[in-house]
């Protein structure tokens, strides 16, 4: 199988390539298949200047172009050369692949992919999808258009998934979906939520060593579930990634959001009791309407909350949604200054937390040339003999080098 996969935007792109990809493999023997993001403009330009560099460099290579945006804007896409466009809710129908194949005059069985940088992951985790779509509604967001409204996948099909990853030898393994935190499932007449999913794959897998979420959402009722989890299985790594968005309640009201600020202080107070849960966050900067009070108040969050990661990114308008409507648009200047502020807010958290580590043991996942990823995932440096990949050992942090720990082996 001579099948590349390309992803952009969010880790669950890179998880459907593989599905893609192995399921491709039963048709065709060589193509490239490119997971495109739409949740900004600049994602979108990014994508279908790729896809053209690729079919420039492989003029005789059938190139898939599925997800979000191609799904949303598959004109930009279909133009280019050798290329077929597959709409998201058709992007794991096998059949629509073989109809677009039957189309073309190319000579499939005699392609050859000349320039393809390897993007083959060197992870040690392993990701498993627990649901797509999302049925919130809110008012920046295009990706919830595109991937439709939340299905959550069965008990049965998870646990599948997961233990063919401990098979494969990964012990660190991270629950993915578009909205997580609305995993719902009936079981025996009653709600099976994601709290529930986490505690039964634990029992039921013990082979786990380390467990993630990879995003969640923090006004779900889950999340409280989620770190008296942690607290109870310390399999289940004191860390959340939450898509906070915003810290004022101003703007997460205008955003739609279902969450506010007291939410926030409560998750704090929860995760700072018993163990410490260390956060990371999305954040939006220069949404419409966000005045510079209303941004001092995010930046004033993201120091409360002690966040040592931050995805923060400018507010970019999408075609279709309703805050491409609002008045007081945000200038792009504005909002990427606001961007560099809650970076280097972060930035310090990060510091200051990581020098309190010092001296700490730590469960290590060894991801590459003895790089690892600690509980709050963060990088360490190794130092000492070579240890094989996807290894999860204890380390004692002794420094900090590059924003990175560095340990040794206890």
């Amino acid at each position: 199988m001579n099948i590349k996969t390309l992803s952009f935007g969010c880790r669950l792109n890179a998880l459907e390539c593989e599905k893609i990809s192995k399921m491709l493999s039963s048709v065709i023997d060589t193509a490239v298949l490119v997971n495109t993001c739409s949740v900004t403009g600049e994602a979108e330009r990014q994508c279908a200047q790729t896809v053209r560099r690729i079919s420039r460099e492989n003029p005789n290579v059938v190139i898939f172009v599925t997800g979000c945006g191609a799904t949303r804007n598959p004109g930009l896409f279909a133009s280019i050369p050798n290329c077929f466009v597959i709409d998201n809710k058709d992007k794991m129908n096998l059949q629509v692949y073989i109809a677009a194949l039957q189309s073309t005059n190319m000579n499939v069985k005699n392609s050859k992919i000349d320039v393809f940088k390897d993007t083959e992951s060197k992870l040690s985790k392993k990701f498993v999808q627990v649901q797509n779509g999302c049925n919130h509604d809110c008012t920046y967001c295009v990706t919830r258009l595109l991937r439709g409204p939340n299905v959550s996948f069965s008990y049965e099909d998870i646990l599948q998934d997961v233990k063919s990853a401990i098979d494969k030898g990964f012990y660190e393994i991270v629950l993915t979906g578009v909205d997580t935190a609305s995993y719902l499932r009936i079981e025996n007449g009653k709600p099976f939520l994601l709290a529930d999913l986490c505690e039964k794959l634990l029992n039921d897998t013990p082979e786990i060593k380390h467990f993630r979420l990879s995003s969640i959402d923090p006004a779900s009722p889950e999340v409280p579930k989620i770190i008296n989890l942690m607290k109870k299985d310390s399999r289940f790594m004191p860390h959340l990634h939450l898509s906070m968005q915003s810290g004022s309640d101003t703007i997460l009201k205008s955003m739609r959001r279902r969450h506010n600020s007291n939410k926030l202080r409560e998750l704090i107070s929860l995760a700072n009791k018993d163990i410490n849960v260390t956060f990371s966050a999305d954040i939006i900067c220069g949404f419409p309407g966000e005045t510079e009070d209303l941004f001092q108040e995010t930046a004033q969050m993201v120091k409360d909350m002690n966040l040592i990661h931050v995805h923060a990114f400018p507010y970019s308008p999408r075609p279709g949604t309703v805050a491409a409507q609002m008045p007081n648009q945000i200038n792009r200047s504005v909002s990427k200054q606001r961007v560099k502020i809650i970076d280097n807010i972060a930035k310090e958290n990060l510091k200051q937390f990581m020098k309190q580590q010092i001296g700490k043991k730590v469960s290590v996942l060894v991801e590459e040339d003895n790089i690892g990823r600690t509980p709050d995932d963060i990088n360490i440096r190794i130092i000492g003999k070579q240890i094989q990949n996807k290894t999860i050992c204890d380390v004692k942090i002794t420094d900090i080098e590059n924003n990175a720990f560095v340990g040794t082996v206890i």
